[in-house]
């Protein structure tokens, strides 16, 4: 087994992490929203923030975005990627809106509207080409699709729209790019949701064609779940596309990564550079998106805890010693498998982390260096005196 400080090291080098646009923005709940004076109040600030992430933490180089909120005005794509370019930053995940509209009140591509269909299509269809435009991969898809009584509609044909749907879709990509399907138990749907499981996302990926894959938001799951399993499973199959990085308390509480539950997030890391070990240290291609809401932190503060909890937990899965682990395995030797893991996890990798922001130019605590920075009191000045010259109260909303 290599020296922890340049497992460590090898392990950040590929590590890197999308911060959402809308992160960065005030956002809310269906009760209200909680405004903050340093809140982005357009793209232009969110690219700025995001930026400061970037610089102080050095992983994360792209931006996801949100169609509607992002890009109102599709002919001027082109000032968003100059403007991004200038932080620093680069526009990442490309995430369509199918849920704000008000036709979308029975579902999207569940819709039983042929028309309203046609339309959630269409929109997934122009955000793909944008993503071309904009030299993005992912096309990131969550539906609020599904029903809340029994009856309301017939599940199987829902079933059958959503599978045209996505193979329509798919026909769209580019060979570069490619969709990420997501799903979640509940909300608001909740007599069944149409993409409820990692099952059902991973056959609607299926059927939509080669260049589908599943993502996995860490809050999507009842309490009960084994993510770590899903994840496992998913790899295998080559069916894993990419991560949303939240924790939950109950279901999708949209909580900041590590807050609640770290040792499941290091166990899913750990499926990952298991996976890899048993490849020659070859790494699948997985897109990492943190998807928060940062509605009572300060965003950016918010922003770099999830990064550098993220590193952390990343780092200290690097370091389980897999040659042991498998005899062990194989040998039935159940306690010391186990202890393969805990002695990972309790190790303190801030030093090596530390070494290797060291060898980058970067703070070695970027959250301390954010707040010594005042970025965040000039920010709040500037745009508490923009609101009000705009007559605004907050910003971009939030799903």
């Amino acid at each position: 087994m290599i020296a922890p400080e340049i497992a460590v090291s090898h392990a950040l080098e590929h590590f890197f992490i999308e911060t959402p646009s809308w992160g960065y923005a005030d956002t809310g709940t269906r009760f209200g929203k909680f405004h903050q004076p340093a809140a982005a109040i357009d793209m232009a600030d969110k690219l700025a923030d995001a930026g400061q992430v970037h610089r102080l933490t050095g992983c994360c180089p792209t931006v996801a975005t949100h169609v509607l909120w992002d890009f109102p005005d599709l002919s001027k794509a082109s000032e968003i990627v100059a403007a991004a370019s200038k932080h620093g930053v680069r526009i990442g995940s490309i995430n369509p809106n199918l849920f704000q509209d008000q036709e979308y009140k029975l579902g999207s591509i569940g819709n039983p509207d042929e028309a309203v269909r046609a339309k959630a299509v269409q929109h997934i269809c122009d955000s793909i080409d944008l993503g071309k435009e904009l030299h993005s991969h992912a096309i990131s898809l969550w539906f609020a699709d599904g029903t809340n009584y029994p009856g309301q509609d017939s599940i199987r044909a829902r079933k059958h729209r959503f599978e045209s749907a996505l193979r329509e879709a798919h026909k769209r990509l580019d060979p570069d790019q490619f969709l990420l399907v997501e799903y979640k138990p509940f909300e608001p749907a909740f007599y069944q949701t149409d993409l409820a499981d990692w099952g059902m996302a991973y056959m609607m990926a299926k059927m939509a064609g080669p260049q589908a894959k599943v993502l996995v938001d860490t809050g999507h799951h009842y309490l009960s779940q084994n993510i770590e399993q899903i994840v496992a499973w998913l790899l295998d199959e080559n069916m894993l596309g990419g991560f949303h990085f939240n924790d939950r308390r109950y279901a999708d509480d949209d909580l900041t990564l590590g807050s609640i539950d770290p040792y499941q997030i290091f166990r899913i890391f750990h499926e990952i550079h298991f996976y890899a070990w048993e490849r020659g240290g070859v790494y699948p291609k997985i897109d990492y998106m943190i998807d928060q809401s940062h509605n009572l932190k300060p965003k950016i503060e918010a922003m770099i805890q999830t990064v550098t909890t993220a590193q952390e937990l990343y780092a200290k899965a690097a370091l389980v010693d897999h040659e042991a682990m498998v005899r062990y395995q194989a040998e039935g030797r159940i306690i010391d498998a186990e202890m393969c893991l805990k002695k990972a996890f309790n190790t303190d990798v801030s030093a090596a982390i530390g070494e290797w922001r060291k060898s980058h130019d970067l703070p070695s605590d970027p959250l301390a260096a954010h707040r010594a920075s005042g970025y965040e009191a000039a920010a709040a000045a500037e745009r508490s005196a923009r609101r009000i010259a705009l007559g605004l109260t907050g910003g971009s909303s939030y799903a």
